[in-house]
Parts: C-alpha cells; structure tokens; sequence
C-alpha cells in the first residue's frame, strides 16, 4: 500500500521530464521535494517529445493531461514512406485513439518541463547543483546526497540522471551499463512559415527521416542512421543535406530552413541487459537511468513518465515499484530495439522485405498495423487523481 508522505523527504536528481514528474506526484502526496539539476537552468535542449495514451493518462493523475492535450499537436494522420515518397502505410488518427482511449500527440519538451515545473514550489528547483549518491540508506538510517554545497538526507532518493546514470553505476557497479545502440540521431525544431504536409517517418537503407508540424506553426524533424559511436561531422546541417537533400518533400524544404546552430546531434543507446532491479536500500531508478531505449517507438519519455506516477504510488516501497515497473519497461525497450534494427535496415533485401510486408501490413487495416501497439499506449495508472487535484477540477 503506498504510503502518504506529510513529514517524508525526497530528493530527485535530475531535472527532466521523468524527474520532475516524480517530483510533483511525489509533492501532491504531501511529500518535502528538492530537486538537484546539474545544468544551469531546466530548459531542456532543442526538440520535441511524443507523448501516448499511456503517458497521458499518467499525467491525468497529476492533474496536467488535459491542458498538455490542448497544446499539443495531435498526430496519427500521416504514415510511413519510402525516400522516393512513396507511402508504406497511412496512420489513422481516429482509429488509434479509439483503440488507445486516447490521441497520441506531440510538443515541444520546454512546454513539458514548464508545465510540470510550475507543479512544484518555487525553491523546490535547486539548478546548477550537481549531486552525488553517498549513502544509499536502509531501514535505518537516510540515504544521503552530497552536492557542492552540502550534504542532504532523505527518505527517498530519486534517480533521473539519464542515460550514464552515476547513481546507477553506484548502485550496480557490477553491471555493463549503456551500450551504443549502433546508431546515432539528428534533431531540429524551426518555423516552416508556408509548407503544409502530412505527419511522416521515411525509412531508407540505414537511415530514416521524420517531419511533424507542431502546434504553434514550428516543425518537428528529426534524422536517424547507422554510424560509429563518437562520429561527428565538420557540418552537420551540410551532413544532413548530404544524406536526406533529395528525399521526397518537404524534408528539402524542412533542410533548406535550418541553420547549423539548429542541429542537434546525439549518438543512442540502451541497456542490453537490464537491471536486476530499480532499487536498492532508498534509492530508486526511473527513465533513462534506469532503462535506457531508442527511440524507435517513442516510448522513453513516455516510460520515465510512467515510472513517476507508479513511484510516487508505492512511496518508500521500492520493491512494489521494481516489480511493477521492471518487466513492463524491458519489454518495452526490447521491442524498441528489434523495431529500431528494422527501421533502419541496410541491406537491399532486407529493405525490399520490409517494405513489402509494411505496405501489406496496412492495406490489412489499421486495427492489424496498430496491434503493434497493444500492451504500451492502453497501459492505465495504479491510481485516480490526487485528491487535490480531483478537488481542484471540481471548483
């Protein structure tokens, strides 16, 4: 049974979308919450983030899906396309949101962290704050965080250090950790004033292309292709001209309005062998320091969110929330990765396959092509919303 949390401290470290979910569902509770961000601010780099069905019921519970749902974009109008612009297959809106009781819709990530920053009091936010795990507690004793300008004890210790998770290694020093997903990833987020399309992910031979209009006039882009870990180029917008500059409209158009300075530029990667747990003694894992994925599916956002609202259930009883969460998300990420390894197949067979079966796929239906989906975007919280925030939609 969770544990309501009146005299209870907490300390999330990491400002991002998975921290700062678990910091306000964790403060609705009743729980003292100090988050630790080691950036200078909270305002998060360039891009956007699609959140599903299952993210958004998790973010009803804090009381923020509906005004997320306003200013956001909806998607599922649109499809799959081949270079040349061909379509694969065609996304149904209205057929995925009925089948998900809900719109999968996108934004930008600085409307997120806003939204979810402005749940918390004001000095809950410490920016510029790197923190250090020093003691993991027990039954017994804090556990203990260290920073720059002191020491902090807490009941609970939360985790969202990304991706090279320091808390995780120090929790499971024994484990591999992150390993390159063998793939490396282009972002931008411009205005594209005049040119009107449709949603679309085109898959190539080892590298892909997304567009998506946003709701305030800007678009969404974003590359994806096979290459060394570490690889950078001299230019990478002349980079991306170079691999996407003749594929089918508008990512000509898209291409010709970036600037260098709007590229941004990460290699992937994921936990090839998962975690034994999300926890131990006070300190819990979530997102991307506890399951790292691709993003294939566009599912690690809407992991970490999930992962909040299902901590902040459970409170101190960090086995509940390894049980829960821990089988969900390695099934999770494994189909990111085996749909990331198909997206972004490279050899003329292999492409000639996938495409084949893509187009049959979708001229079965929508409700066959959507299947892939089942078990992710209808996963529902293990709770209502907090009576406050209940009480608040009341007046």
């Amino acid at each position: 049974m969770a544990q309501q949390g009146s005299s209870r401290v907490a300390i999330v470290i990491g400002g991002g979308i998975g921290g700062l979910t678990a910091a306000a569902a964790l403060h609705l509770r009743g729980w003292r919450v100090t988050v630790l961000e080691r950036a200078a601010s909270l305002a998060p780099a360039g891009a956007a983030i699609s959140l599903a069905p299952n993210a958004l019921r998790a973010l009803d519970v804090i009381g923020v899906g509906d005004e997320i749902r306003d200013l956001a974009a909806w998607q599922g109008d649109g499809g799959l396309r081949t270079p040349r612009g061909r379509w694969l297959s065609r996304a149904d809106a209205e057929a995925a949101a009925a089948r998900f009781g809900g719109p999968l819709v996108l934004l930008h990530r600085a409307t997120l962290i806003a939204i979810l920053s402005a749940l918390l009091p004001p000095d809950a936010v410490r920016t510029a704050t790197p923190a250090t795990l020093a003691d993991t507690g027990d039954a017994h004793r804090p556990a203990r965080v260290t920073t720059p300008d002191g020491e902090w004890d807490a009941d609970l210790v939360v985790a969202a250090d990304g991706v090279h998770s320091a808390v995780r290694h120090t929790l499971f020093p024994d484990h591999p950790g992150a390993v390159h997903s063998g793939f490396t990833t282009w972002r931008v987020v411009i205005p594209l004033p005049g040119v009107e399309f449709a949603s679309h992910e085109t898959w190539g031979r080892g590298c892909l292309w997304g567009s998506h209009p946003l709701k305030d006039g800007r678009v969404y882009a974003y590359g994806a292709a096979l290459a060394p870990a570490g690889e950078r180029a001299p230019d990478e917008r002349a980079e991306l001209l170079r691999r996407y500059g003749d594929w089918h409209r508008p990512v000509p158009e898209i291409l010709a309005a970036v600037r260098p300075e709007d590229v941004l530029r990460h290699d992937v990667h994921h936990l090839a062998e998962p975690l034994p747990a999300f926890h131990r003694g006070r300190v819990a894992l979530l997102g991307d320091a506890a399951h790292p994925m691709p993003p294939s599916i566009a599912q690690g956002g809407n992991q970490a969110v999930e992962d909040a609202i299902v901590l902040a259930h459970h409170g101190t009883d960090l086995a509940a929330y390894s049980a829960a969460r821990l089988p969900r998300t390695t099934a999770v990420a494994r189909r990111a990765v085996r749909v990331g390894r198909l997206s972004l197949a490279a050899k003329p067979v292999a492409v000639a396959v996938r495409n084949t079966a893509l187009t049959a796929l979708s001229a079965a239906g929508p409700a066959l092509f959507l299947r892939g989906f089942d078990g992710i975007a209808d996963w529902r919280p293990p709770q209502r919303p907090y009576p406050a925030v209940e009480a608040r939609g009341t007046r």
